[in-house]
């Protein structure tokens, strides 16, 4: 399965990662607490880490054409939610084995 991943710096990571999870909590099947959550999306899913300068997300797309798009929904919805800061995200791609 297509995945990728990226750590992005900021003070607010477990803010962003239960804001993220409380979104979706409607629409997708999401687990979390402060410092860990999961979301099954529809392209596939997310796994996100805080700790306490870093927000570690993990995107496992379904089908190999949908993972780009699943990082842009993801990066797209923190990046709303952190509308006070600028966030970066530089998602790297697991090669396959």
């Amino acid at each position: 399965m297509p995945t990728s991943h990226v750590d992005v710096a900021t003070e607010h990571a477990s803010r962003y990662l239960q804001q993220l999870c409380k979104h979706w909590a409607h629409k997708f099947p999401v687990e979390f607490d402060p410092n860990h959550g999961t979301i099954d999306l529809s392209l596939g899913r997310a796994i996100l880490d805080s700790d306490a300068g870093t927000l570690h997300i993990a995107v496992t797309a379904d089908e190999a054409g949908s993972l780009e798009r699943l990082e842009t929904v993801v990066a797209d919805h923190i990046t709303r939610f952190a509308f006070r800061e600028e966030l970066i995200f530089d998602w790297k791609r697991a090669s396959a084995a």
